[in-house]
């Protein structure tokens, strides 16, 4: 049968086979069998679309294959999305509605759940993803969308059994034929690009065949389940894959078996050879030779062979190998992989090909189905040590990488799944297995500590594999099934794992060494500290976190006992690896200790959480001791670092210490290595940890009483720095509670103030430097909600704020004044600052509050703050504030700084005084008075009795042995004798102290190695203080001396103050004026002070803490009276001196600065927009004194002053530019909408420009084209603005600034070849000069009007002036320097602008042409000055626009070119709007087009001919006249345009009523003229014409005379407007204002001197008073009115739209945005674009007009123009605002530049979202698009917008 049926048609071979299978006997499956020979046929193409549709219509059983996919999916009974998306899609996630963090929902089921209110963000997909609405395991319920929401089965009827019959028959072949060609496809040699090439062909051959596999997913769970069936049935698999199957094809399917076999040998992730003869890891010799998998730490250990043992002696540091342990639990984990079913076949050459997307989609889209999830896992298990070996080969591992977690996030965020795959696929074993043996190809030997016998291995950063983060998917993984208790439980129980994964971390231990460059400068900066920052963090630290996570509860303390456990076990391996036995090598430094930090965090957790006794975790004294030396060298190279010793490393040394402290490092790297340290400073004894500190910090030779030293390690600049790093370090030690007792709300508020004092922050600014805990079960950080709470709590919200420069601050968090006062905390601050000037920026804000409340004016030290109590278990750690070798230390410093010693700053004073504060705070049990008691039992050759601080405080030292050099000040001064009668220890010369840390060091060391059990802390052989000690490097002229001292901390204290406070005697005890005042004061009001205050303090306490104190103060107060030792008075006028000179500065430096302030000012007002009326006569063009002849002006380039002369003309400082603000107006006053639907649209129509087109086009179409193009002006869209800043230069001196610009080799924002450039001065934005004319200010006194003559003789002297010749005081003939200039400017002004905005005539450049656009020009500057002056002229004088306007110049310019042109007395407008003429019949000159009736010409564009071409200038008497006779046309235009709306019974009305009222006067009455011109327009039958489109034109108003007088005056007014700016810029008049808009009409008719004189001021003002006609008004309005019926006949159809003329505008405005972001975003974002219907990668939208455009698109370019330029060119003739929808932000494009401009789309806390990286929701901020709209229509986005850069036609 399946000849003949491949004859016929499809469907009904596909209907015909179907019945067959309805039969028992077989017959159909054999002739369909027969038939899918032939369609899958291996020998023709996979996706043959012949071979798809017959696979399609077979399935369908003879329907149409869309109504089969209806059909089936009616079936469908799962409830989950599913959706699968790749990268780039745009998702949403909700973490309250999140159980899982990778949780995420497509747009669709978000926007149609409920999540109002909830904590979610939009983001980018990186990877791709796959919806999880309604999977209850990932998200709540309460978060479904309503088409996901749980509904019953029973709803839903079961599948029918025919219905998918077919499909079930057919879809094993369609899926062996996919099998087939992927192992064709297959070729072994990767690297070779022709393989390449194949495998791409490969890969795309088969996507046709994928494509209907996929869209057979998404016909529901029906046909998913079938689809399961098939791919994971056994024995489907076993009869078509082995290669026996198959008629006649015997050859091919055996050499496409083997093709599959070749494939499988190499997926193992050892190859058999290598696993024979060696194993996995390398093993670090010392180390326990622990088994890799399997078994228990103790098992198989030592069992190297003798070849091992054979490499081993070869030489040191080799690398051996661990072989495979043979108790591994699952060999498969390293055997070739067998395959049972297509599924395991199809995801295996899905990982050979790479993850090409389409089969990963396809894979994805199956997972609904619960079956195929399961199924799938555990076959993903089965190739995961697979995937991953092909991972580490792949060229494209980015993003394989992606595509491996787009599969992996899927399948493990389910914990059910994640704890089944591990009970029953070991994937924790396979995981970190395959972890071991990635990292084991990146391994070199580590150079740690004893480079030679050092046996440890470290993974090395500049590997690829770690530079490119390659192990990343991997990583991810293995954190995410962590974060599943159930999983993580099994982690820990599972000890042989623990093994290996210490094994793991134990690699990065010690990793990316830094060694110090002594000598020279490092040749090469290696930048992979970066990459081993990044690993440690996601490598170690974070599945760290992950595990730390479940062990808060007490269930878990055996856990956590086992981790401590193994962790010290890996330590000790660590420590026998390196060879390290007590010192640290010099000059070495890792900041990478990953199994201390598991040792620290573990240990953390067990005290806090869950309550474990702390000892019964700590190792013995030697192993703290040991645990202590590798984080305590990473504090002091800290410091070393910042004090610049490691400058020769580069840059790189300090980016990893930068990179340590950073937010996202430091609680996984500083704050575990500082709390060990607190637990072993806790434990070891004090003096052994203090001795440490100031040995590993390299400051002990610092520490002596000499003044001089022998050179130490450090230099001596770094010595200070460094003695102030060792004080804070200790500081920071016993101050830090993060780890030691504070809760996690404390330690957020205690991050949140530290932030926040640093400077104030944005709230994403703060999420960001808040250290996260990198549990991916923590969201962000624990708990937003939290967060925000506290946030609240410490912070006042500062919204965001406009300067005037016009650069815009985002919304603001800044500290409470509480906050401030009380929780200000400088440790905090030094702990989390990256950048040291971030403490100096915090104080300088705590100094700023300080006195801005009055509560302290000095310059405040940092504020010492009352630490929160200690966890119990961490009590040791106050021991060594009471240990003696502090002590000596502190008293040490003490002295040297009260005696004026170098290398001793403030800081380090300010540290002593802080540390001996925090002892008097934290006293031992044991009360002092029994110390003191005690006292003196103890020995006493010690520098101090006890250890209790309180005790030391008053013990006087009065002789110390030092070794100094032989010219040091001490051996030239004699030694004084012994006169001390202190009564609690007297000590002469021949018991003098002398003290060596570093001998104490090694005396507490070898006592702690010695002590075998013993707990005694001091030992009887205290002579080894005394012993004499030789530094090492310790040249021979060291000698023995006894220093003098007979000092105590407290008298230390007591000079200190007075040396503080600059005065002598200034410390006196408070509690001597009142007795009980010790008991009543609290020393902790006392917190905001300097230095003085801190000392106050600090003795309030100590006598608070024992009487033998208070003595002890009262009595060193009463000997400081007498006179004082000469060298105090030294060193006190030194200081003295010092705070002189100091304050003569500070004096000099405020002057100067008032100085410099005052300058600022008044530039800012002469050159800014300072609203005082002082600046308006500074900025004044020209407006010198009146008593001057001429106007004088200053050249900023060479600051002469002088006029403007023909020889050397000034010029003004000009922007020109193109502007189509003014096209852009609109009739109505709402702003248009932004379209955000398809049914919304914006229509071009009604726009001013378009009006005006139309206008022009109509007029050419039945005029004479040169009469058109002077009865309009054009300019409209891409007319020139000009605007100036106000500055005058000389033009040659403007000449010789661009050649210097043009010469400058620096990188300018503008282009000098296009004559751009900046002012001289204010540094404005320009790029042409405009001359300024030579005038007399005596002249324009004359032209005051102070005759009367009549309208009559003035039209008469108008009249002949025209027929004049030009006479000119500057012939534009002669060629002079200022003629030359003024024709350059000219040029300039062309030029701004396109050909296509100037040439409207028909015949290309002609004349009329030239003079239409430059009238037009004028007529534009006055009409945007008037838009800026807010449309209309209420105000008057008043606004920024005329202080800076350069109108008066440029109507110079223009009428001195327009008077060129001499207008033919033939075509003189004057002579129509003056006189009778005869009117001219259409009809009688056929040939020639007739010229424009007066009543269709524009008004305002007459006004600037007559105005502009006078041949001489203009008088006002001139001017006025001109504007009366243009009124009068302009009222009967306004008259006319009203009588066409009214309606026919109307016009009868008003034709009639005015008869009555002829008589004299009647030409000023509106109603005779309306009723007159209705008689008039009649004979020309124009009404009739209208009447059809009269229907829409009836308004419900009926039409009295006051809705006509009204409607007049509104007519008349932009008229009136336009001519009021002329008059005032021609003649400097100012402008009168009014309090109301109805008032403006009067005001501007009074300014312009057309009301009678007769008329009072109070009159009420009505049109027709200004009416003043030179010949009876109906002879001429007759006359008028008959222009317009005579030409009526050629276009009859046009004339109501040129005769009804509507000059009335509302002011420029963007387009409407709507409030919420989120509604462009998901209209616009996935749009197509209109020209080349693609969806744009970078979609823009024009805010002037709402097209929708592609940025950058290729797609859509013209001439090499990409859209966005082309756009703004023809919308804004240059200039473009465009809102880019996937940053939410705006560009502007002005010219040849562009700049981004900023975001009008601000989050909940005043934010900016750019590149919409955080996804919060967005919400217009109309303060900041009011202030985008401003700078559009006053053209200023040059002047305020300050990052150019040129965009090279390319957006």
């Amino acid at each position: 049968m399946a000849v003949p049926s491949l004859r016929r048609d499809k469907p009904g071979v596909a209907a015909s086979l179907k019945a067959e299978f309805s039969r028992s006997d077989g017959r159909g499956s054999q002739l369909l069998s027969e038939l899918l020979d032939n369609v899958l046929n291996p020998k023709r193409p996979v996706a043959e679309a012949e071979g798809l549709e017959w696979c399609k219509c077979l399935m369908a059983g003879g329907e149409r294959f869309e109504d089969f996919c209806q059909t089936v999916r009616a079936y469908d009974h799962a409830t989950l999305c599913g959706l699968v998306w790749t990268a780039n899609f745009v998702a949403y996630r909700c973490r309250t509605c999140g159980i899982s963090p990778c949780m995420s929902l497509c747009a669709e089921c978000f926007n149609a759940g409920e999540h109002t209110g909830h904590d979610f963000n939009m983001f980018r997909s990186q990877a791709g993803g796959a919806c999880d609405c309604g999977d209850s395991s990932v998200m709540r319920d309460s978060g479904f969308c309503k088409r996901h929401r749980s509904t019953s089965g029973s709803s839903i009827p079961s599948v029918p059994s025919d219905l998918m019959m077919m499909s079930e028959h057919i879809l094993p072949r369609v899926i062996f034929r996919l099998v087939q060609h992927l192992r064709d496809g297959y070729s072994e040699s990767v690297s070779d690009p022709a393989t390449e090439r194949d495998i791409q062909r490969t890969l795309q051959q088969m996507e046709p065949l994928v494509s209907l596999l996929e869209d057979l997913t998404k016909m529901g769970g029906a046909m998913r389940s079938i689809l399961t069936r098939v791919l994971g049935n056994h024995q489907i698999y076993k009869d078509l894959s082995s290669g026996d199957f198959c008629t006649g094809e015997k050859t091919y399917a055996k050499k496409n078996y083997d093709k599959y076999l070749t494939a499988l040998k190499g997926s193992g992730l050892v190859s058999s050879e290598e696993r024979s003869a060696s194993s996995v890891l390398d093993h670090m010799a010392g180390a326990s030779n622990v088994t890799i998998l399997g078994a228990t730490a103790g098992a198989g250990q030592r069992e190297s062979s003798d070849e091992e043992e054979q490499d081993g002696s070869q030489g040191i540091g080799k690398r051996k190998r661990v072989k495979f342990c043979n108790g591994t639990k699952d060999p498969s984990i390293v055997d070739i992989l067998k395959h049972k079913c297509f599924l395991e076949e199809i995801l295996f050459w899905t990982v050979k090909y790479e993850f090409p997307q389409k089969m990963v989609t396809f894979l994805l889209n199956m997972l609904p189905d619960q079956d195929y999830k399961i199924a799938f896992t555990k076959t993903f298990v089965q190739h995961y040590a697979f995937i991953m070996k092909t991972l580490i080969k792949s060229h494209e591992s980015d993003t394989m990488s992606n595509r491996i977690v787009h599969i992996s996030v899927q399948l493990f965020s389910n914990e059910e799944l994640a704890r089944q795959v591990t009970e029953e696929c070991q994937l924790l074993e396979i995981m970190v297995t395959v972890l071991l043996y990635m990292m084991e190809n990146c391994l070199v030997k580590s150079e740690l500590q004893d480079e030679e016998n050092n046996f440890h291995v470290v993974v090395n950063c500049g590997e690829p594999l770690l530079k490119n983060n390659t192990y990343w998917p991997l990583v991810s993984d293995f954190i995410n099934i962590l974060s599943h208790q159930s999983v993580a439980k099994r982690f820990l129980e599972d000890q042989g794992l623990l093994q290996m994964w210490m094994n793991f971390v134990s690699l990065f231990q010690g990793m990316n060494l830094n060694k110090r460059e002594l000598n020279e400068h490092v040749e090469f900066e290696s930048q992979t500290y970066y990459a081993a920052f990044a690993a440690e963090l996601e490598a170690c630290a974070q599945p760290m976190w992950a595990l730390l996570t479940h062990c808060k509860i007490k269930d878990m303390e055996e856990y956590t006992r086992t981790v401590v456990r193994y962790c010290l076990d890996a330590l000790q391996d660590w420590f026998d690896a390196i060879n390290f036995i007590d010192e640290p090598s010099p000059n070495q430094v890792t900041f990478h200790l990953p199994l201390h930090r598991y040792y620290a965090m573990f240990l953390s957790k067990a005290v806090r959480c869950q309550q474990l006794d702390l000892d019964s975790l700590l190792p013995d004294q030697e192993m703290l001791m040991k645990l202590m030396v590798h984080p305590l060298q990473i504090q002091a190279c800290l410091s070393e670092i910042h004090s610049n010793m490691w400058v020769r490393n580069g840059l790189q040394i300090k980016g990893q210490a930068m990179t340590y402290v950073q937010s996202h490092f430091c609680n996984s790297m500083i704050d575990p290595d500082i709390f060990l340290l607190q637990v072993c400073a806790s434990r070891l004894d004090p003096d052994y940890f203090v001795s440490s500190v100031f040995e590993r910090f390299k400051v002990v030779d610092l520490l002596t009483m000499a003044s001089q030293h022998q050179d130490g390690a450090p230099d001596p600049e770094h010595e200070k720095s460094m003695l102030e790093g060792a004080l804070t370090f200790l500081v920071l030690l016993l101050s830090l509670r993060i780890h030691l007792g504070m809760t996690d709300d404390e330690i957020l508020r205690a991050e949140m103030v530290a932030q926040l004092c640093m400077s104030d922050r944005t709230h994403s600014t703060l999420l960001d430097l808040i250290p996260e805990n990198p549990n991916p079960k923590s969201g962000i950080i624990p708990g937003s909600y939290y967060f925000e709470n506290m946030l609240s709590a410490v912070a006042d919200f500062k919204a965001p704020v406009f300067e005037p420069g016009g650069s815009m601050q985002q919304g603001m968090y800044t500290p409470k004044a509480d906050v401030w006062n009380i929780e200000f905390d400088p440790i905090m601050v030094i702990l989390r600052t990256v950048y040291r000037r971030d403490v100096q920026s915090a104080m300088d804000r705590y100094m700023g509050f300080l006195k801005q409340t009055g509560k302290f004016d000095g310059n405040p030290w940092p504020p010492y703050r009352e630490r929160a109590l200690l966890n119990p278990s961490y009590k040791g750690l106050m021991r060594i504030l009471h240990c003696k070798t502090l002590h000596i230390v502190l008293f040490t410093l003490l002295y040297k700084i009260s005696m004026d010693h170098q290398n001793m700053s403030e800081h380090i004073l300010c540290m002593v005084l802080n540390l001996i504060e925090l002892g008097l705070d934290n006293l031992p049990e044991e009360s002092v008075e029994e110390e003191e008691m005690l006292g003196e039992e103890h020995c006493s050759d010690s520098w101090f009795n006890g250890t209790n601080i309180a005790t030391n405080l008053h013990h006087i030292i009065n002789h110390v042995r030092v070794r100094v050099p032989e010219t040091a000040p001490e051996m030239i001064r004699e030694p004084l004798a012994s006169t001390s009668s202190d009564t609690t220890c007297v000590q002469s010369s021949n018991t003098a102290q002398v003290f060596s840390l570093v001998a104490e060091r090694r005396r507490k060391f070898q006592e702690i190695i010695n002590r075998n059990g013993s707990s005694t802390i001091h030992t009887p052989d205290v002579r080894a203080k005394t012993s004499k000690w030789t530094a090492p490097n310790s040249t021979p002229q060291l000698t023995t001396t006894i220093l003098e001292v007979r000092e105590s901390m407290l008298s230390l204290l007591i000079k200190l103050h007075h040396k503080l406070s600059g005065k002598q005697n200034s410390y006196y005890p408070c509690w001597l004026e009142d007795s009980e005042s010790t008991s009543r004061l609290d020393p902790m009001q006392q917190i905001h002070g300097d230095g003085t205050t801190a000392v106050e303090r600090i003795l309030i306490k100590t006598a608070a803490q024992s009487r033998q104190n208070k003595f002890s103060i009262e009595e060193i107060c009463r000997k400081v009276t007498p006179p004082i030792p000469p060298k105090k008075n030294v060193s006190d006028k030194k200081a003295l001196d010092k705070e002189e000179r100091r304050q003569k500065a500070r004096e000099r430096q405020q002057k100067l600065l008032a100085e410099f302030a005052s300058r600022q000012k008044s530039f800012m007002e002469t050159a800014m927009d300072i609203e005082s009326p002082d600046s308006d006569v500074a900025m004044d063009i020209g407006s010198s004194e009146k008593q001057d002849s001429e106007t004088v002006y200053d050249c900023v380039i060479c600051g002469q002053s002088g006029p403007s002369t023909e020889e050397r003309p000034t010029g003004l400082v000009v922007l020109l530019q193109a502007s189509s603000v003014l096209g852009h107006r609109r009739r109505s006053t709402e702003p248009k909408k932004l379209p955000t639907s398809d049914e919304e649209k914006i229509y071009p129509e009604d726009t001013c420009g378009t009006a005006h087109d139309v206008r022009i086009t109509d007029l050419q179409r039945y005029f004479k084209d040169s009469s058109c193009l002077q009865s309009v002006s054009i300019g409209w869209e891409g007319g020139v603005y000009v605007q100036t800043c106000g500055h005058t230069l000389h033009i040659d001196c403007h000449k010789s600034y661009m050649e210097s610009l043009r010469n400058d080799q620096v990188l300018q924002s503008f282009s000098v070849d296009k004559g751009e450039f900046t002012c001289p001065l204010c540094r404005q934005f320009a790029n042409s000069v405009l001359p300024c004319y030579p005038e007399k200010n005596e002249e324009k006194c004359l032209w005051l009007p102070c005759n009367n003559k009549t309208l009559h003789v003035l039209i008469k002297e108008v009249e002949e002036q025209q027929e004049q010749l030009g006479m000119f005081p500057v012939s534009i003939s002669s060629v002079t320097n200022l003629s030359k200039e003024m024709e350059s400017v000219m040029k300039d002004i062309r030029s701004t602008t396109q050909k296509k905005y100037i040439d409207y005539g028909k015949i290309p450049g002609s004349p009329d042409n030239d003079f239409l656009f430059m009238y037009s020009v004028a007529r534009l500057n006055l009409e945007l000055e008037l838009v800026h002056r807010g449309g209309n002229l209420c105000l008057g004088g008043a606004g920024a626009t005329t202080k800076r306007s350069c109108l008066n110049q440029l109507l110079h310019v223009l009428a001195i070119h327009m008077r060129l042109f001499r207008i033919d007395s033939a075509y003189n407008p004057w002579a129509r709007l003056t006189r009778l003429t005869q009117v001219v019949d259409s009809g009688i000159c056929d040939d020639e087009k007739p010229d424009v009736p007066l009543l269709y010409r524009d008004v305002p564009s007459l006004l600037m001919i007559l105005a502009l071409t006078m041949p001489q200038e203009l008088h006002k008497e001139h001017f006025t006249c001109i504007v009366k006779v243009l009124y009068n046309l302009l009222y009967a235009q306004a008259i006319a345009t009203f009588s066409f709306r009214f309606n026919e019974e109307e016009r009868e009305v008003w034709k009639n009523s005015a008869k009555l009222q002829i008589m004299d006067n009647s030409e000023k009455s509106s109603e005779v003229l309306l009723s007159h011109i209705i008689s008039e327009l009649s004979k020309g039958n124009l009404y009739c014409a209208s009447n059809t489109d009269q229907k829409s034109m009836i308004t419900t108003t009926i039409w009295s005379p006051q809705s006509l007088e009204y409607s007049i005056q509104q007519f008349c007014l932009p008229f009136f407007r336009t001519a009021g700016l002329l008059q005032h810029h021609l003649f400097s008049d100012d402008l009168p204002c009014c309090q109301q808009t109805e008032e403006e009409f009067g005001m501007l008719a009074r300014y312009l001197r057309l009301l009678p004189t007769s008329l009072n001021s109070n009159d009420e003002v009505k049109s027709f008073f200004c009416l003043d006609w030179p010949l009876p008004a109906l002879d001429i309005v007759s006359q008028w009115c008959l222009e317009v019926t005579t030409s009526t006949e050629s276009h009859s159809k046009q004339v109501m739209n040129l005769l009804v003329q509507d000059p009335q505008w509302s002011l420029p405005r963007l387009l409407r945005l709507p409030e919420n972001y989120n509604t462009i975003f998901q209209y616009y974002h996935r749009k197509a674009c209109v020209h080349c219907s693609k969806v744009p990668k970078d979609p823009a939208l024009c805010l002037v007009c709402g097209t929708f455009v592609c940025l950058k698109g290729q797609c859509c370019k013209q001439q090499s123009y990409c859209e966005c330029v082309l756009h703004s060119q023809n919308c804004g003739a240059g200039t473009g605002i465009f809102l880019l929808i996937n940053a939410s932000v705006i560009i502007v494009i002005r010219g040849h530049r562009f700049c981004v401009w900023g975001s009008v789309y601000l989050d909940a806390h005043g934010e900016e979202d750019r590149d919409l990286r955080r996804g919060k929701p967005l919400y217009l901020c109309n303060e900041r698009y009011k202030v985008l709209e401003q700078q559009w229509v006053t053209h200023t986005f040059d002047h305020i917008n300050k990052r150019w850069g040129p965009h090279y036609n390319g957006l």
